[in-house]
């Protein structure tokens, strides 16, 4: 029986960030999924959001994704009828970018691979049984050994099941096709709604298939949809179905939402899908997934390594809980207004003029960017618990970003203030203390400037854990609690 110190099940996008993240930390980490090849079928995800874009920036991989995607200046709530602008915010990736999921889960898996993360390809965890010391995970082929296992296998995940994790939420009320196909007539391209809901029709770039996003007149969830459901679909809602055939793939999704209670079971922990699943409008799953990974990876490195107690864990579903919950309930209100009855598109009427104006879409884009996101860290400084902007230092080794110093995914103490005026000597082995200057004005998305701070502490996952203000108040406490005690 092989043994590594986390074993991740399921290999998507979140898996692979985890992964990167444990290796980045030296920590022996090995990933088990189900599909033969790291082909994927189907569209899934259509893209990445702004902070997502950064946290890749963090590592020093954003450029990869950027460099394949599409860029796009807005992000949308409920509608493709107010995109909200974001290239006025302030950060350097001030845009959407259109990427399928094909793609991303390709450019994860090529950094994965450079640091060496084996995975076992064409097998499945099927169940596990975890003691004091370690879990025992059974295989579709045979077992591992791990000191930690992350269930990253999706909504249907059987490491949530086995593990007896309640999957709290609501039961799908309508449900959409999806589709590529080939059509022989030519279709009315664009969106298209009627009593029953909206409809879309778009070329599928560098093809001659078109995709279909249609809404079902009556809840589909008893078996896998066919060509004849996606055919009959159109013809209800277009009056033909243009003459559709050879379909490349067709799928289904629902507005079902549910949330795992707890992230975690003793040596046992969800993440992306396996710990939350919502209808994708919106395009935020895969990016809240890949966060949850990001979250996850330092302290669980940190407790696989003896650096932090078992308990520093339990605050990855102190602060990951409530940034899924947020995500569901705005997707439910996504749902709610695209309904096309009466009552609804008034509704829909009141809130898109609403997100014309101008501090409602900067709330609102803050929010489905993921830029808003604020960590309960305590009172004080407004950057406490937020996102450290990636402001343009001037360092003793010449300009730095500060992106650029947490590329190994390690903390820092950056000091602002007279050169050598702070000690962390205790944690030295640990942290990076960085002296900088020039580090120009602090804008934070939707609260704007604050005050430029005389030090922070900066999580590897780029949440600031300290501020000071010229003397070192809590910052022991600070290190100690997120980075160990001092050596």
């Amino acid at each position: 029986m092989r043994e590594h110190a986390v074993v991740i099940a399921g290999g998507g996008p979140t898996g692979l960030m985890l992964a990167g993240e444990l290796a980045l930390a030296g920590v022996d980490v090995a990933v088990v999924e189900r599909r033969a090849r790291a082909d994927l079928i189907g569209s899934r995800a259509g893209g990445l959001h702004a902070r997502t874009i950064e946290v890749l920036d963090q590592r020093g991989i954003g450029d990869r994704f950027v460099a394949q995607g599409t860029r796009h200046p807005a992000v949308l709530f409920h509608s493709h009828l107010v995109p909200l602008d974001i290239t006025d915010f302030p950060t350097r990736r001030n845009f959407t970018l259109g990427l399928f999921q094909t793609h991303t889960e390709r450019i994860l898996g090529e950094w994965v691979s450079e640091l060496a993360v084996p995975i076992y390809r064409a097998r499945e965890v099927t169940g596990f049984a975890q003691d004091d010391a370690g879990v025992d995970v059974e295989l579709s082929d045979g077992r591992l050994r791990a000191q930690y296992l992350v269930g990253c296998d999706g909504g249907r995940s059987i490491v949530r099941k086995a593990a007896g994790i309640e999957f709290a939420g609501w039961d799908p009320t309508r449900s959409w096709l999806i589709a590529e196909a080939e059509m022989s007539s030519e279709p009315q391209w664009g969106f298209r709604q009627d009593d029953t809901g909206t409809y879309a029709i778009g070329k599928v770039e560098d093809s001659g298939r078109v995709r279909v996003v249609l809404t079902e007149r009556q809840l589909g969830t008893d078996r896998e949809p066919t060509l004849r459901d996606v055919s009959e679909t159109l013809a209800a809602a277009y009056g033909t179905d243009f003459g559709i055939h050879s379909p490349a793939w067709i799928s289904r999704f629902t507005d079902m939402t549910r949330q795992a209670v707890s992230y975690r079971k003793q040596r046992v922990l969800l993440a992306g899908d396996a710990a939350h699943v919502h209808p994708p409008m919106g395009g935020q799953g895969l990016n809240i997934g890949v966060q949850d990974g990001v979250n996850l990876g330092w302290k669980l490195a940190q407790v696989v390594k003896l650096i932090s107690p078992d308990s520093l864990l339990d605050s990855y579903q102190t602060e990951r809980h409530p940034v899924a919950a947020r995500v569901l309930r705005n997707t439910m209100a996504h749902v709610a207004l695209s309904r096309t009855d009466a009552r609804s598109k008034a509704l829909n009427e009141i809130v898109s003029d609403l997100l014309r104006m101008d501090e409602p879409r900067r709330r609102f884009v803050a929010m489905m960017s993921g830029l808003d996101l604020h960590y309960d860290l305590g009172c004080g400084h407004p950057l406490l618990g937020r996102r450290m902007p990636d402001l343009d230092l001037v360092t003793a080794d010449g300009p730095r970003r500060v992106f650029a110093l947490v590329h190994q995914a390690r903390p820092v103490l950056l000091n602002f203030g007279e050169p050598g005026s702070i000690d962390i000597a205790g944690w030295a082995d640990r942290v990076q203390l960085v002296d900088a200057d020039d580090a120009g004005a602090f804008v934070l998305p939707a609260l704007g400037p604050v005050p430029a701070p005389a030090a922070v502490l900066i999580r590897p996952d780029g949440y600031v854990a300290w501020v000071g203000d010229r003397t070192q108040t809590g910052l022991t406490e600070a290190l100690t609690k997120w980075f160990g005690a001092p050596t």
